[in-house]
């Protein structure tokens, strides 16, 4: 029987649905696939040969064209780091975490915040500041009342992303916004702990628009497993501007007493929010890795 080709929704209890134009198959791995070792998550472009009812059996992973390890996924053409003005506050530790990953698996990456109508005076001026002038596009909306969602919408338009962020900030209700039918799940923040509940539990592809879109687990933190300390002062774009100021080669914009990219920082030609990120990221990957 011809073998299909098509891409893995969604991953659930040891079934992998896949979509194949306009049919969903349910599928197992096949057997010497299994053998060896693989890997298979949402996003993946796979081949499968079709069986009765629906079903199918997966016999090859199809190559990638990009790989995110938290949240897993494959396959993508945008990444939306989603956040909240208000009620989890907005963390710039967080979004640079999340900007990093994307940055590192090569997946173009912007910012949402919602419930823009709660916003503290100023606070999503100065995250445009930070952020726009190094090239990241940062939409503002509010899911509640329907202000800025219509942007959003033709932004996402037959693109296949993934919304990422903390517990609580809305994804689930922004993507509802976008598209009622989609249908997701939505939970409210616990007044308790000032941290939402997850309510998305793996991440799936949703169809929208032409397109793909992928809800994603929140969390509370993000820690950076696996990553190396060049990796994360590669992600942080901005500090290639300055790096012909460092007096060494390499430079790691900490202790040296000559670095471009320090006095950039002190001058405002780099954002301090970034800077304490970077140093915050770079001590965490250090501690994990003297941890093994």
């Amino acid at each position: 029987m011809t073998e299909l080709q098509g891409r893995v929704l969604k991953n659930y209890n040891g079934y992998y649905y896949v979509s194949v134009e306009n049919s969903i198959y349910t599928c197992k791995v096949k057997g010497r696939m299994k053998q060896n070792r693989f890997s298979l998550v949402t996003g993946d472009l796979v081949s499968l040969s079709p069986g009765a009812a629906g079903e199918g059996m997966i016999t090859q992973v199809l190559p990638r064209k990009n790989f995110l390890p938290r949240p897993t996924l494959a396959n993508l053409d945008l990444f939306v780091a989603a956040f909240a003005c208000a009620a989890p506050d907005f963390s710039f530790l967080l979004a640079d975490k999340l900007l990093t990953l994307a940055a590192l698996a090569r997946i173009p990456a912007l910012l949402v915040l919602n419930k823009e109508d709660n916003a503290p005076v100023g606070l999503i001026d100065k995250i445009k500041a930070v952020y726009e002038p190094i090239g990241y596009e940062v939409y503002t909306l509010s899911a509640k009342n329907g202000t800025g969602v219509e942007a959003l919408r033709q932004r996402l338009r037959g693109q296949i992303c993934a919304f990422g962020g903390p517990s609580g900030v809305g994804k689930s209700s922004t993507i509802n916004a976008i598209d009622s039918s989609v249908a997701l799940r939505t939970g409210a923040v616990s007044e308790k702990i000032g941290r939402g509940k997850h309510t998305t539990r793996f991440a799936q592809l949703l169809p929208f628009d032409e397109g793909y879109i992928a809800d994603t687990p929140g969390f509370g933190n993000l820690l950076l497993e696996g990553l190396e300390p060049q990796q994360v002062q590669q992600a942080f774009r901005e500090f290639a501007l300055y790096e012909d100021g460092c007096r060494f080669c390499p430079c790691t914009h900490t202790h040296e007493s000559v670095c471009g990219v320090k006095e950039a920082v002190q001058d405002g030609r780099v954002a301090a929010s970034r800077y304490e990120s970077y140093l915050a990221m770079l001590q965490e990957v250090r501690d994990l890795k003297r941890n093994l």
